[in-house]
């Protein structure tokens, strides 16, 4: 799999949420796209990732 055009090691099917956990990103601060299209947040525990999906991760940072 793919996220932010670099290749993760593929261990098994993993929901978005539990992968974007163990890849350190804080789920309540990103806005990811799966294979092009926009995945919503309310669907990351049921969005199952696998081994040919690319992940585009934009986290959000706030500032001033």
């Amino acid at each position: 799999m793919k996220i932010n055009g670099k290749e993760i090691p593929y261990e098994k099917e993993v929901t978005l949420d539990i992968l974007m956990e163990k890849q350190g990103f804080d789920i309540k601060k990103i806005a990811v796209m799966k294979n092009g299209e926009i995945v919503p947040k309310a669907e990351f525990g049921s969005t199952m990732i696998g081994a040919e999906d690319s992940l585009e991760v934009v986290s959000f940072v706030g500032g001033g």
